[in-house]
């Protein structure tokens, strides 16, 4: 079973090599240090042997292996084992239950200063020194029939005990890192501190049934063949930092090669994960009896021969796991690469391996993952777009990428024409570009990603197209233009062309669709669309050429070619209301809404806007008052915008409206009499409303109106006039009496009474002006009380004003002759005098003199203070 081939099986010491033509020797140990391997037989020889590797044709690693020297100890014992101490150059061997040194060179003996071990079980090397010396070794013996361990030291002349640590129980086999020693005891595992003498108990274990397996794999951390067929791992507190594998029940030995964990039984060697405990590989081997791992060799061996477990390179045991769809083993194994691999290869190996595994997800429609993985790769998404057929600009550089990421030709290779997974195929792309093309990603080939995202838009209907059009976009429009006729995309072609400053090709691909010679269902609405960006297209010869198309088939929407445009006196470079008005010349409907804009909305104050914009209005009236099919909501619409125009508007020419042709004719009297409001002519307006129109309402209003923006004086003889008018006996049916005396009633408090009564015919009944005179008389009585009111006030204000000065000017002040003045000490010898503050009398000329000399007198008054400062 192999889910991965993580090793090679190489041969390094045939048979022939250790026996010669001996058919009873065996291998009973053996030790690796660099390029020289030692092994111990059970005649009592250690074999030296150098493995020298190379490569052969088929690029497979082999060993060319020469035998150094052999040497025979004179024990007629096997060889229990054999560990190198290389700084020192020398062999310890275990042999009868003796440790013996010898030189790793010569095998010759090397004195031990008189001490000798002997009795020993068995003994460990201390990988992770704590003397600090690097020329000495550590080492853990176990003594046969102790409960005990000693540690040593070895050195390059003498073997020294430094120190011996009771057991619970006779070890079985031991391990030593640091100040740990990790034991098999008899029925138990435990894990002891030589240096403060705590121990901490692992699990159960019985030696009797099975050899134990205590292997140190790291720094304060031991490999442990549990009950149950399972390999625990300890470190130095008794927890275990990975998951147990489970291995055979019958293994005879083990090793780790991160990340892996080899372990050898009766028939097979099996490579296990330490990563997810699975079963990557098992390898047939009959007669295993040695494994072990040397710097990272893992060094195999029968009876007879010697082999060497070669790890294939992570990079290939990846591919291996991505070449069979194991996604997750091979990210996982990447990741645990990461710790023998350079960090700069690292990273470089991490992103091809994350995009390899977004294109298998990828082609088995794991999207998500996919996208995921190609987020953190960091994919040159064009790799991606490579995959669908004719995405990619003809102007697009792009190679893939060599060796390739993936094994498919194109979409229709991973489809095989199945129409819905391309259109998911098709879908996630558009998701992945859309996250693309808003992110860093796309730095540097913006075109090749806008261009496949406006074809995917236009392909499958999206409704992203649009958007992407309108905004910043890198589009290649060599490709996209085809593309979008190709798919019937008339108004995104438009969009296209004016976002590459074509906005003549713009207008009329637009025109086109609104004419009805393309078929586009885009925008229902694209002829106001046209207008609108015609209403702000800097290229005044653009408009001018579509502005009649525009009005032709629309007055009303298409005269917003100038409604919405600036005039020239907002902003320079626009267009000028005289031209657009002569432009507008031939289109009636067009003309009067852009009159009404100037006029009505921008305000702007000139006096021919606004009498063509009046003579217009009367047209129109009196063309609706010609046409027998015009209705009266249509002539009372008409007649009220020119009615507001005459009344709001100072600007328009009087006499040009008031011509017989326009309103001084028999059918606008209203019309005509607001005229002659505005020439001050209320005589004739008066007449025509109170005689002509015999509208006394509209008289009435006509007075407010006229006297509106006057004072209050203007405004009563204007109700004066009015009153007049009504009480006129030489007009045709003499005076209006009813219409008059409404009039007084209404607006008692805007005439004068005195004028009224004088006017007034002298047998007009009082209950007739009851209301007016009672106005007048409330209105006379409120405007006396009001100036006593206000003489009072007045009064008051001035006496308050005598107190105040009064006040002011204190009480008498009495001068005599023999009193003198304070500023030149004389009497007085007359009664003019003049006052200081406080009352004190000074004579007139004194206080002319002191104003005279006061500038001078300050002067000196400033030196002084200066001197003294």
């Amino acid at each position: 079973i192999m889910s991965v081939k993580a090793f090679e099986l190489v041969p390094a010491v045939e048979r022939e090599q250790v026996m010669g033509e001996k058919v009873r020797i065996n291998i009973e140990c053996i030790e690796c240090c660099g390029k020289h391997l030692y092994l111990g037989t059970n005649d009592c020889f250690i074999h030296h042997f150098l493995l020298e590797e190379h490569t052969t044709a088929k690029g497979k690693l082999a060993y060319n292996v020469q035998k150094l020297l052999h040497k025979y100890l004179g024990l007629k014992k096997p060889v229990a084992e054999l560990k190198a101490a290389s700084a020192l150059e020398r062999l310890i061997v275990l042999c009868d239950s003796s440790i013996t040194v010898v030189d790793m060179v010569t095998l010759e003996p090397v004195p031990t200063g008189g001490t000798k071990l002997k009795g020993v079980t068995a003994f460990c090397i201390n990988e992770n020194p704590v003397t600090g010396d690097a020329f000495c070794v550590e080492m853990a013996v176990v003594l046969a029939r102790r409960r005990a361990v000693q540690i040593c030291t070895v050195h390059e002349d003498r073997v020294q005990m430094l120190k011996e640590v009771t057991t619970p129980e006779q070890p079985c086999a031991l391990s030593l890192d640091g100040y740990n020693i990790c034991l098999a005891l008899s029925t138990q595992y435990m894990i002891l501190n030589y240096s403060t003498g705590t121990s901490q108990d692992l699990f159960p274990y019985d030696c009797e049934e099975r050899k134990p397996i205590v292997k140190r794999i790291g720094r304060e951390e031991f490999l442990l063949a549990a009950p149950g067929g399972l390999g625990m791992f300890a470190n130095a507190e008794g927890i275990s930092q990975h998951a147990p594998v489970s291995w055979s029940e019958s293994v005879i030995a083990a090793a780790v090669c991160f990340p892996y964990v080899v372990a050898l039984d009766e028939g097979f060697v099996t490579v296990h994960s330490m990563l997810d405990q699975q079963l990557k590989q098992t390898l047939s081997f009959r007669d295993g009896h040695l494994l072990q791992d040397f710097e990272g060799k893992v060094v195999l061996a029968s009876s007879k021969a010697v082999y060497i477990l070669v790890p294939l390179p992570l990079e290939r045991q990846i591919q291996d796991l991505l070449a069979s769809h194991r996604v997750e083993e091979a990210l996982t194994l990447t990741e645990a690469a990461q710790r023998n691999i350079p960090k700069e290869k690292y990273q470089i190996l991490h992103k091809r391996i994350l995009q390899q595994a977004g294109f298998i997800q990828f082609g088995q429609l794991q999207f998500l993952e996919a996208k995921e993985h190609f987020r953190k790769g960091q994919l040159d998404v064009r790799e991606l777009i490579a995959l669908y057929p004719l995405l990619l600009p003809a102007s697009s550089s792009f190679t893939r990428c060599h060796p390739p990421l993936h094994e498919f030709a194109d979409l229709n290779h991973l489809t095989q024409g199945d129409q819905e997974k391309v259109q998911r195929f098709k879908r996630f792309l558009i998701s992945y570009l859309h996250e693309v093309r808003s992110s860093d990603s796309a730095n540097g080939f913006h075109e090749d990603v806008d261009t496949a995202l406006l074809k995917l838009y236009a392909e499958t209907g999206h409704e992203s197209l649009l958007d992407l059009l309108a905004s910043d976009n890198a589009c290649v429009l060599a490709d996209s233009a085809p593309w979008l006729e190709k798919h019937h995309k008339y108004f995104a072609l438009g969009l296209l062309y004016h976002y590459n400053g074509q906005d003549s090709a713009a207008l009329q691909m637009w025109v086109k669709i609104v004419n009805g010679d393309l078929q586009d269902s885009t925008r229902p609405d694209l002829f106001e669309y046209v207008v609108d960006f015609l209403s702000f297209c800097s290229n005044l010869d653009l408009v001018w050429r579509h502005a009649d198309w525009a009005l032709q088939k629309d007055q009303k929407i298409g005269v917003q070619i100038f409604t919405k445009r600036f005039t020239s006196e907002e902003k320079t470079g626009q267009l000028n209301p005289d031209d657009v008005i002569t432009y507008l010349q031939n289109h009636s409907q067009a003309l009067l809404l852009y009159l009404e804009h100037l006029v009505l909305e921008k305000r702007l104050q000139k006096e021919k806007y606004h009498t063509h914009l009046a003579v217009l209005y009367a047209e129109r009236v009196l063309g609706l008052i010609s046409r027998p099919s015009a209705t009266d909501d249509q002539l009372s619409a008409a007649r009220q915008k020119l009615q507001r125009l005459l009344k709001e508007s100072n600007l328009y020419r009087v006499q040009l409206l008031l011509v017989p042709d326009k309103v001084a004719g028999g059918l606008l009297l209203l019309e005509r009499a607001t005229l002659h409001g505005k020439s001050e002519e209320h005589d004739k307006a008066l007449h025509i409303l109170v005689h002509q129109l015999k509208d006394s309402a509209a008289a009435e209003e006509y007075c407010s109106w006229a006297s509106a923006t006057h004072d209050q004086f203007y405004r009563q003889n204007l109700f004066h006039q009015l009153l007049s008018v009504y009480l006129d006996p030489d007009v045709p049916g003499g005076a209006q009496t009813v219409a008059a005396v409404d009039l007084l009633n209404r607006n008692a408090d805007v005439f004068d009474a005195v004028r009224v009564l004088k006017l007034l015919p002298e047998e007009w009944s009082l209950p007739l002006l009851r209301p007016f005179l009672c106005g007048a008389l409330r209105a006379s009585v409120h405007a006396r009380c009001t100036s006593q009111v206000a003489v009072g006030l007045a009064r008051a204000q001035n006496l308050q004003l005598q107190h105040d000065r009064l006040k002011y000017r204190g009480g008498p002040i009495l001068v005599s002759e023999k009193k003198g003045c304070q500023l030149c000490h004389n009497t007085f010898s007359e009664p003019d005098c003049a006052c200081l503050p406080g009352g004190t009398p000074v004579h007139i000329h004194c206080v002319a003199k002191k104003t005279l000399n006061l500038p001078v007198e300050r002067q000196h008054e400033n030196a002084h203070r200066s001197n003294h400062t």
